[in-house]
This record gives C-alpha cells, sequence and structure tokens, in this order.
C-alpha cells in the first residue's frame, strides 16, 4: 500500500534479562537519532511484526519493537512443555517496558498499542505517565470481563456455527462453562497431541472474526503450531486473570494521564473489540482524539486504517520533539 512506509530492517538488536529467568528480544529501526517509540504488540503473546514498522515515517522515528515474555524472539518460549508462565503478567509488562527504556537511555517516549497492545500501553502509561510524551491507541481494549466475554460468548451469535465448533472440541463436561479455563487447561497438557489441537481449535474460532472482513488474510505464522501453542497459551492465562486488573481500572485511573496527547484509531465494524470501549474511553478521556475508520474492522493492515494510523504517527512527528513532552 502506498500510504505505508518502505519495508526496513532494524539497525540493532539483541536481548534484555528482565528478571525471573525471562529475556525479551528488542530491535530498534529507523532513524538511531529520532523521537522513540516504542511498539507494544497484540494477542497477548501475538509477538512482534516488521510490518508494524511500516506505520512510522523511518527518518524521523526511532522504532523500538519487542517481544513480550514466552512470545516470539523472547525466552523461554511458552510453547516449551514446562512452559511457567506465573512470571508472565501485566505488571511484569510494565516492568519490562521500563528496563527497557532504562537500557536504551531513553527519557520518554511515544507509545504505541494495538489491540491488547492498547491495554498495555494504557496501563504502563498510568503507572509512568511522566515516561510517555504521547499515545497511539488502536483497536481499543482495556480487557475487562465484559470483553472477554464477548470475544468467547457474545460473538457467537454472528459465528454460531464456528463457536459450536470451538466449544465442541472441550470435553463435555465444561462445555457449559468457562471456556477459556476449560481451553487453559488443554492447552497446559504436556501431550502434544492434546495441546497443539487445542491451540489450533483456538485459532481456527479468533480467525472467524478475523476474517468476516473479505480483505483480510491470516499471518502465515498462524499455520505454524509453536506459534500457535504460544499463543493460545498466554491469552488464555492472561485472560483467566483478567489481566491482573480490576474491573475498570484503567477507566478509574484515567485522570493520571491528564495532559498526555492521544490519538485512538478505532474501526466502526470491528467485531472483536466493538467501538463502544473506544467511546466509553473518550467519554472519560475528553483531551484524547477518537477517530472511527467507517468500513473497517480489527486488522489495522487493511487500507484505510493504515491510512489513519500514518496520519496519526505524521501529526506526532511536529508534537512530539526528540522524547520529550
Amino acid at each position: 500500500m502506498k500510504t505505508l512506509y518502505p519495508e526496513i530492517e532494524p539497525f540493532d538488536q539483541g536481548m534484555l534479562d528482565v528478571g525471573d529467568a525471562q529475556s525479551i528480544r528488542w530491535m530498534q529501526s529507523g532513524n538511531p537519532d529520532g523521537i522513540p517509540v516504542v511498539v507494544l504488540h497484540g494477542g497477548p503473546g501475538s509477538g512482534s511484526s516488521a510490518s508494524t514498522r511500516r506505520f512510522f515515517d523511518p527518518e524521523h522515528y526511532r522504532i523500538i519493537q519487542f517481544d513480550q515474555r514466552g512470545c516470539g524472539g523472547s525466552l523461554p518460549h511458552a510453547s516449551e512443555p514446562e512452559a511457567d508462565l506465573s512470571a508472565n503478567t501485566t505488571w511484569h509488562l510494565v516492568g519490562d517496558i521500563e528496563q527497557l527504556r532504562l537500557f536504551l537511555g531513553i527519557e520518554c517516549w511515544l507509545v504505541y498499542g494495538n489491540s491488547w497492545g492498547c491495554t498495555l500501553a494504557l496501563v504502563y502509561a498510568e503507572v509512568h505517565p511522566e515516561r510517555v510524551a504521547a499515545l497511539i491507541v488502536v483497536g481499543v481494549t482495556m480487557t475487562r470481563q465484559s470483553e472477554i466475554d464477548w470475544l468467547y460468548n457474545g460473538l457467537a451469535r454472528f459465528f454460531p456455527e464456528e463457536w459450536e465448533r470451538f466449544r465442541a472440541a472441550l470435553p463435555e463436561s465444561e462445555r457449559g462453562g468457562d471456556l477459556v479455563t476449560a481451553y487453559r487447561h488443554l492447552l497446559r497438557n504436556p501431550d502434544p497431541a492434546v495441546h497443539v489441537k487445542a491451540a489450533k481449535d483456538w485459532h481456527d474460532w479468533e480467525s472467524a472474526s478475523i476474517l468476516v472482513d473479505p480483505r483480510a488474510t491470516l499471518p502465515g505464522r498462524w499455520f505454524d503450531s509453536r506459534y500457535l501453542t504460544a499463543r493460545a497459551r498466554i491469552i488464555t492465562h492472561y485472560f483467566h486473570h483478567r489481566g491482573w486488573l480490576e474491573e475498570g481500572q484503567i477507566l478509574r485511573d484515567i485522570d493520571r494521564l491528564a495532559g498526555i496527547p492521544c490519538t485512538m484509531i478505532q474501526g466502526r465494524l470491528d467485531l472483536e473489540a466493538p467501538v463502544v470501549t473506544a467511546w466509553e474511553l473518550s467519554r472519560a478521556w475528553p483531551a484524547a482524539r477518537l477517530v472511527i475508520v467507517p468500513n473497517s474492522a480489527h486488522s489495522p493492515a487493511t487500507l484505510e486504517m493504515a491510512a489513519a494510523i500514518v496520519e496519526a504517527t505524521n501529526e506526532f512527528r511536529t508534537i512530539v520533539v526528540a522524547g520529550k513532552k
């Protein structure tokens, strides 16, 4: 798409030991002396994507990405049979972001988050507002119980056949309860025949709402059983614990973001993260700008969504100067 900036390769990358026997993979692209922006990927557990770099002008931005604990190139990988996710929580990730900022010698930065990355961006900003020059959040989520219930029950009314398959893949005794917890149990089973199938069944359900947009395609890594297993394990781990957030916590603490410029970008037809969440956040945070993109769903990769994201990142080139507010 002409909207996007050219593909670029990192000029620097490595592994950062963040404690708890965890190491996260990080990379930097673009201009080493540019405006620092940290990119928080979705999932949770999806890992970084090279295509996300194309939303940022490489002459103006120092683009910083990292794989959150347990996914991508970070170690240990959540697909491993003995993977322990006890040190993988929202609050561990907030700490990792700060460790990475200090490691890279950055005073404050633009924070970009998509989908789950939006929740993480907002939580990080509420904990460390002095380190956030501005926010861009796309496909707005706050990981409330109502949003989790929508993903794994409410959406059934749009995809009854796919949801029935999703439910039927569980043991009969667990089909009437909490489907997230039931899948979490299957994904923790040490038998690859059990957990690999559960990961595929989980992603078959997720793909139903993604492919409702005829322009959308599944990422190539969705055909990699190792990737699917890690991602599904991390998602069910996070959603089972409701992100370790009190219900409504982000809205409750939104006053901590006063004075931080923010653009929220939301597809009008987003079934995975319905527009009501972005609208509620904008009502609680009038200083933030809400951009609703017509005829667009959850994927940031479609032409209209990508154009809105690039417009926002271009605008912040003149608002955010050298990583300082």
